[in-house]
């Protein structure tokens, strides 16, 4: 294998494809990524068996062939090289790169320890990147990181009526979005797929206005423009989020995004060791207020429309902040129940998105 390209656009594609390689000892094809050349296209490869991302770039090719490169070693060299051109010749065990008066021979890993990657359904669907990149903002962030419990990992993408919904939650807090106009599983079907894939799905959606979403009976895959991401879906029974939300609420909160956020932002810095920030809702106002014990008291109060019954509830500063600031529109709204209940946060444009939040008890 033999080709040359600016060195730019080798740095870009080695940091996309490197998005999926592993640092799992005992495999060394995890650590690699795997250049195939066809005539002046290059097709660069990263995976960690459950994540695979590829990405194609022009380059100006001179021997077709396929090698599979330490990615972590190659990148840095490549960064470090002059701008302009870099010349790669690959040949038996060795990678030879060439920029300006240096020359760097590194070893190649072995192709046979690469992992074979899957195929999946032809059957697919196209829907606007920047919509589903709005989508994965809003619901991503509430799955959960435990690897303890692998179900909670993940998004739940579902069938509606009339198009597509979004669920995922830590068991603290549930974010739903739904995507109008899509269709792409049967009624009542649904599949589950890793946030961590999701999360670099959403890195690499500004390379096309296009993404095309297929699915297997054990992968998912993404492609945006150039770059093509696969995923291996999460096995299990996602928990019934539809029947965690409160048919009603009896209270109503309206309130200026940027200036609650703001609020949050600044009280928030004395709400230490895991201290929930409490709100007290009246009549037009509503007062946050952190209280850490050898710490100190903060409280500021922000204007609001309300509707209900006075109420003082406390949540997890970092859920309620994310939630917000997801929520989108220049004004929010809070529904609850009592102190105790989940609370429903929605922006004003549109029911398509609901962040359901848990109270926390506080003396």
């Amino acid at each position: 294998m033999k080709f040359r390209c600016e060195r730019d656009v080798i740095v870009d594609a080695l940091g996309i494809a490197g998005r999926a390689v592993s640092g799992r000892g005992g495999m060394p094809g995890l650590s690699g990524v795997r250049a195939q050349l066809v005539g002046d296209s290059l097709t660069l490869t990263g995976s960690d068996l459950d994540l695979t991302i590829s990405i194609t770039v022009t380059v100006a090719g001179d021997e077709d062939g396929v090698a599979v490169m330490p990615a972590r070693l190659t990148t840095d060299i490549v960064k470090a090289v002059q701008a302009g051109a870099v010349s790669f010749e690959a040949e038996d065990e060795s990678l030879t790169i060439s920029a300006g008066r240096g020359e760097f021979s590194i070893r190649l890993i072995s192709g046979d320890e690469f992992p074979s990657l899957s195929e999946v359904g032809a059957d697919s669907v196209s829907l606007p990147s920047e919509q589903l990149a709005e989508a994965l903002k809003q619901v991503v962030g509430a799955a959960s990181s435990d690897e303890s419990r692998p179900i909670l990992t993940g998004v739940l993408l579902s069938a509606e009526a009339d198009g597509l919904r979004l669920a995922a939650t830590d068991s603290f807090r549930l974010a739903m979005r739904d995507v109008t106009g899509v269709s792409l599983l049967a009624e009542g079907q649904s599949v589950l797929i890793p946030s961590r894939a999701l999360g670099e799905l959403n890195r690499i959606l500004g390379q096309g206005d296009k993404v095309e979403l297929s699915l297997g009976e054990r992968d998912a895959s993404f492609v945006v423009g150039d770059v093509r991401l696969v995923t291996r879906l999460i096995e299990g029974d996602f928990p019934n989020v539809a029947g965690l939300i409160p048919a009603s609420h009896t209270n109503r909160l309206t309130v200026n995004r940027g200036d609650f956020m703001d609020a949050l932002r600044r009280v928030k810095l004395l709400a230490r060791e895991s201290t929930p920030i409490r709100l007290e809702i009246v009549d037009g106002k509503i007062d946050l207020v952190a209280v850490t014990q050898d710490v100190g008291t903060a409280r500021e109060s922000v204007e609001a429309t309300y509707d209900g019954s006075d109420l003082t509830v406390a949540f997890n500063p970092d859920f309620l902040m994310e939630g917000v600031d997801v929520a989108g529109g220049d004004e929010v709204t809070l529904h609850t129940i009592d102190e105790l209940k989940p609370a429903v946060l929605r922006g004003m444009e549109g029911d398509s998105f609901l962040y359901l939040i848990m109270p926390v008890r506080v003396s």
